[in-house]
């Protein structure tokens, strides 16, 4: 498998210009003991076609893995399952009338029965943003508001597309398509990333949105470095300078403030995201100007540079958010839409009633968040996700078949294996000042810390469906490592590559022997029995 790619502005080993090449240069294709992976990547580097190929077939081929897994037998079973009560009655509400609207006791029922009108037109009291159930509801315009496919084919497709997108990303900090395809794999076949894509729920709109918002920050540093070094080397002046450039051209920056902003309007949690990351592009912005030699590089990036990036990151996502909430803006029986008979005097008097009705009610959403302490048999506290302690069953129906559940269950050498990857890069960052680490390190940190900060409220282990594409990066960093470079030792070599391909296939018996249990497929009870390896799983 490749290795890590060099260092910015560091041209690789097979870049050497031609003459420093040695009198008498290597073979095209390595000796006949290396890997067969080796092999292949001789092929690929003197093929310009089998490397175009490959370029295409890769992402390609996982994401039809990935879409096969998700959208094999999704409308089963046909039943609102877990919190899809709520998400798609609401979402079906908001699309028919603008807004989610209350029903009558008893509807789940009449609902799955194929009776969706009974909604009632009073406005019900939704605690999360309305994109998330735009998507959903869209798939049941599509497919028919009666059919559990149609419930589903959003968060599928979504699913699907975020095992491309991990790709892409993988791709991107590693420089290597067979490691962007390692990770992309992994999360394709991960028992997590299926559940969480075949049922109706906001995560994985999330998750998505949470990662592309660090696909477009990654596009944006790779830009930014260019343009700034332009700038440093276009100067006359030899003296060191005092302040760098202001750097207002930045196109993804925006679409990452925009792709915040969605994920920010599926749930608040995208919040973290906007937070995390906007410490994150000031200080490397910071530690790039250190490098150029700026003479005040703290204060030029704070203050000069600290500002346009604001401006250019923030206020995009804001216009997004809101742009979610129009359908209730503009009609009259959402929750809260008409609350203040009287307008808000004094200062925010300008502001329009529709928006001050908003603001009341994201008031009454975050005493909610706060304040959500209901018990649950699988609530699960931030603190023992590392540990996967108590997973979350879904559904679970015992018929003559035999079991059928549905377990939001990773699989666990993946997981496991992923949060130690996670340790191992913060000593990795410590030692190589890499900033592919700390921005996947920044991606671990705002999906998961700010949810320690609520030990007593009701959570649960599927929350992590929007940390798993960076543990997996985290993981595919540390693969990559075992795999060793180009120039490692034959044997080193060799060896590091035939501990990643167990490894895989390890992962890959495992995710089929968890398969079942993940899609409410019946099996034998004892089978399924087979799964409890702690006392609080399943």
């Amino acid at each position: 498998m490749t290795s890590t790619p060099a260092p910015e502005n560091t041209a690789p080993e097979s870049s050497a210009p031609e003459s420093a090449a040695p009198d008498n240069p290597a073979p095209l294709l390595p000796p006949a003991k290396t890997s067969l992976y080796d092999r292949w990547a001789a092929r690929t580097r003197t093929d310009p076609r089998v490397a175009r190929l490959w370029r295409w077939l890769a992402p390609t081929l996982v994401t039809l893995v990935a879409g096969v897994l998700r959208l094999w037998n999704l409308g089963h079973p046909h039943a609102l399952i877990f919190d899809e009560t709520y998400y798609v009655k609401d979402a079906w509400t908001q699309w028919v009338l603008g807004y989610s609207a209350t029903w009558p006791d008893g509807a789940d029922e009449s609902f799955v029965a194929g009776d969706t009108g009974v909604f009632e037109t009073s406005g019900s009291f939704v605690v999360h943003p309305p994109l998330g159930k735009l998507f959903i509801g869209m798939g049941m315009a599509l497919f028919g508001a009666d059919s559990s496919v149609g419930w589903r084919i959003a968060v599928a497709l979504f699913g699907t597309a975020l095992v491309l997108l991990l790709y892409f990303v993988a791709k991107s900090l590693t420089g290597s398509m067979p490691f962007a395809t390692v990770a992309a794999g992994l999360l394709a076949i991960d028992g997590l990333g299926i559940v969480m894509s075949r049922v109706a729920l906001l995560d994985v709109f999330l998750s998505f949105f949470v990662l592309l918002t660090f696909w477009f920050v990654i596009l944006d540093h790779r830009r930014t470095s260019r343009l700034f070094a332009a700038a440093i080397a276009a100067r006359t002046d030899e003296t060191p300078p005092s302040w760098g450039p202001v750097l207002w051209n930045r196109p993804w920056l925006l679409a990452a403030g925009a792709a915040v902003g969605a994920a920010t309007a599926v749930k608040w949690s995208g919040l973290y995201a906007a937070a995390g990351l906007g410490i994150y592009l000031v200080v490397s912005d910071a530690l790039a100007r250190r490098r150029a030699g700026v003479a005040l590089w703290p204060g030029d990036a704070a203050f000069r540079q600290g500002p346009v990036t604001f401006l250019l990151f923030i206020p995009v996502a804001l216009v997004v958010y809101l742009a979610s909430w129009t359908s209730w803006l503009v009609t009259d029986g959402g929750y809260g839409r008409n609350t203040l008979t009287e307008p808000v005097a004094g200062f925010w008097s300008w502001v329009p009633l529709p928006l001050q009705n908003l603001w009341g009610y994201h008031e009454q959403i975050y005493g909610f968040h706060v304040g959500l302490t209901s018990a649950h048999g699988y609530a699960s506290p931030a603190v023992q996700w590392p540990l996967l302690l108590r997973p979350t069953s879904m559904y679970y129906q015992s018929t003559d078949a035999g079991i059928q559940n549905i377990y939001s269950m990773p699989n666990p050498l993946i997981w496991y294996a992923g949060v130690a990857a996670a340790l191992w890069l913060i000593w990795r960052f410590v030692m190589t000042r890499d900033w592919r680490l700390a921005l996947v390190l920044v991606g671990i940190g705002v999906t998961y810390v700010p949810w320690l900060l609520y030990p007593e409220r009701t959570i649960f282990q599927f929350y992590t469906i929007a940390i798993l594409p960076f543990l997996i990066l985290g993981l595919t960093f540390g693969l990559q490592s075992v795999a060793g470079a180009a120039s490692t030792d034959g044997y080193r070599r060799l060896s590091g590559q035939r501990l990643v391909w167990i490894f895989l296939i390890v992962a890959l018996v495992l995710s089929a022997f968890w398969y079942p249990i993940l899609t409410a497929t019946s099996v034998p009870y004892d089978f399924w029995r087979l799964h409890n390896w702690l006392p609080t799983w399943i």
